[in-house]
């Protein structure tokens, strides 16, 4: 493995891929433990379906995409956090209505303008063969930027995430800090999504936190555990795509559900010794 991992860094585009996937994995990885445990974990399903309509409408208008897509996708984030705090409209309906709407006016425009092309097939399912040296640069600085903030944060995110009401009620902003990791969140999904695709982001959020739930109960240690997870997923998934010849986003996707199966196996043994 170690020497196809080698192998693999001898390629500059490959280089990049490794590099911005890893940062981005590892970000997913944090900010999904707070956004499972507050059930919001599909909010980077619906921040994708934006992000691909964004893309779409950017390669469209001959735009850089990211310049364009990462203050889209950010307020978004903000959007989704005021209708969910509406009590008319609940947050899985928000995310259902940005999504659906965003989804719908990205294949409008696709179909009106380039059609699907293998741009827009790209934004949909992912291809490291996308990342830009300048998308990489971007990509790194924000990745840096994002896990420098998490950490900055981590006591408020931590508080936050398990009662906020308490945390109100201690003088903690609690809607600032929401804010905070909308904003977070949305610069993640938007990173990742060249390399994931719209259609598989959210399962670097999603799947790294409910894998390492079904064996550890302390959040500090699900954290870890979800951050090891991750970008170990990823790196398998990506040099057995880079083997077999396997679309990239979708081997990292099937790498992450099998370490599920596995965690849960692990988990149920534990409790059944306790």
């Amino acid at each position: 493995m170690i020497s196809v991992l080698q192998e693999m860094l001898s390629y500059p585009f490959l280089t990049r891929a490794l590099l911005v996937g890893f940062l981005v994995s590892l970000c997913a990885a944090l900010l999904g433990v707070s956004l499972v445990l507050k059930r919001y974990s599909m909010i980077g399903d619906g921040l994708s379906h934006v992000g691909f309509g964004t893309l779409s409408v950017a390669t469209a208008l001959g735009v850089a995409p990211l310049k364009l897509t990462i203050p889209v996708v950010v307020a978004a984030a903000f959007l989704l956090l005021q209708l969910s705090e509406s009590a008319k409209i609940k947050g899985d309906s928000a995310i259902a209505m940005i999504s659906s709407g965003a989804l719908a006016i990205g294949v409008m425009t696709v179909s009106m303008t380039t059609g699907m092309n293998m741009e827009v097939y790209n934004y949909m399912f992912g291809s490291i063969l996308s990342v830009s040296t300048e998308d990489a640069r971007l990509s790194v600085v924000l990745s840096i930027a994002v896990l420098i903030l998490f950490l900055i944060f981590y006591n408020r995110i931590f508080a936050i995430t398990f009662d906020e009401t308490f945390a109100k009620a201690t003088g903690t902003k609690v809607k600032i800090y929401n804010m905070i990791i909308a904003l977070l969140t949305a610069i993640t999904i938007v990173l990742g999504m060249r390399m994931m695709g719209a259609m598989l982001i959210s399962s670097l959020i999603i799947f790294p936190a409910l894998t390492s739930m079904q064996v550890f109960k302390k959040f500090l240690s699900v954290v870890i555990s979800a951050a090891v997870l991750s970008v170990g997923c990823f790196l398998t998934g990506m040099i057995f795509s880079y083997v077999y010849s396997t679309p990239s986003g979708a081997t990292v996707v099937c790498i992450n559900i099998i370490m599920f199966v596995v965690f849960t196996i692990v988990g149920k043994l534990m409790h059944g010794t306790k």
